[in-house]
């Protein structure tokens, strides 16, 4: 056994970002197809995560991935209040060079092999059209086009939970919540991120951004040209007069370079998996930065797909995403209470509802 391999494995059974129940390897060598599958918990119900397509260095960064991001479906659904466990999927391989039709209805074979126990929707590389074609061979799909009864484009709900989060963060901070006169910086201008710009440009904030993909940002000043760009993720949180940082594209953007450097006082944003490593909440809090799990604030798309298993009620699911903002404020209140950072209190909540649950359930069976 190799010691990459190895690792993955500790992690999985030893460690405390462990405790999955299932990691499936779903390999298909006609479509070319090599996927992971993830399974944190079913304690609240079914799991529920998206599923990433993204060319990873190595089949165990991808395991890896898998399991972190399984595990925060897991946090996030339990702080949103859903009836879903967690789980992730990811897709190895570059989706502008392998994605096919043919790949993804032999994902969705493997998805649907798992009768339920989990269910997926589009993440980082997959999109609507995607979970159309998935949907075929699986019916435990959702973030499907409205023409095939789906809720659509996640990132909408997922980006108005975000600015909820904000201003919950400036109720918390300044007193009043308002981005209003406020600079918010950020990094990354995708799916969620260049519909957040939205709600803050109409909130009457500055707007400073980034991102690697020079098109998005041009896509953005073409329809907001008042925008302010920064060259790098470096420059951005370093930016004079930030108040507010979101990081927007994938994991791990707070890493201890950028806890030292950042100017802001806030930070709340889309991405998973924001903090690089245990102990970066901390380093925050020491900062004197307020810090909103991003497991709480971005929650807005997995309540939008959540939805769909209803039959999806746009009204019905953004005023679920509206609570964002009081479960954020009274998360900021039992973490000062407690005397410990907000992603500490956080893990404690979702961790107690998902003890509960299995609690009730064995007793449950026992009677």
């Amino acid at each position: 056994m190799t010691e990459v391999t190895d690792g993955v494995l500790h992690t999985l059974f030893h460690s405390e970002q462990g405790g999955h129940e299932q990691v499936v390897l779903c390999q298909d060598r006609a479509s070319g197809l090599k996927a992971v599958i993830a399974i944190h918990s079913t304690a609240l119900g079914p799991a529920l995560g998206g599923t990433r397509f993204h060319p990873y260095a190595t089949e165990a960064e991808a395991v890896a991935d898998a399991l972190n991001l399984a595990r925060g479906m897991s946090y996030k659904n339990a702080m949103a209040g859903l009836g879903h466990g967690g789980g992730k999927a990811v897709i190895i391989g570059d989706p502008e060079k392998i994605k096919s039709e043919e790949l993804l209805l032999a994902y969705g074979r493997f998805v649907a092999s798992l009768g339920g126990r989990y269910v997926t929707a589009c993440d980082v590389g997959t999109y609507v059209a995607d979970m159309d074609v998935v949907a075929r061979e699986c019916r435990w799909t959702t973030g499907r086009s409205p023409h095939n009864g789906g809720a659509g484009d996640s990132s909408v709900l997922t980006s108005f939970g975000v600015f909820q989060g904000m201003r919950a963060s400036a109720q918390h901070l300044w007193g009043d919540p308002t981005l209003r006169g406020r600079t918010v910086g950020i990094a990354g201008v995708g799916k969620v991120g260049r519909h957040l710009v939205e709600h803050l440009l109409a909130d009457g904030a500055e707007v400073v951004v980034t991102d690697v993909r020079e098109d998005a940002v041009r896509a953005l000043l073409e329809k907001h040209p008042t925008v302010r760009v920064a060259a790098d993720a470096g420059e951005l949180v370093r930016t004079p007069g930030l108040d507010v940082y979101a990081p927007c594209a994938l994991g791990g953007a707070l890493d201890d370079a950028t806890v030292a450097a950042l100017t802001a006082t806030v930070v709340c944003g889309a991405a998973n998996n924001q903090l690089a490593h245990p102990g970066v909440e901390k380093d925050l809090a020491d900062r004197g930065i307020l810090y909103a799990p991003d497991y709480v604030v971005n929650a807005g798309g997995v309540i939008q797909v959540a939805d769909e298993l209803l039959g999806f009620d746009f009204d019905r699911a953004r005023a679920k995403a509206a609570k964002i903002f009081d479960t954020t404020l009274e998360l900021f209140a039992r973490a000062k209470t407690d005397g410990i950072p907000p992603a500490a209190a956080a893990d404690r909540i979702a961790e107690q509802r998902m003890a509960e649950s299995r609690l009730s359930r064995s007793v449950t069976v026992v009677a």
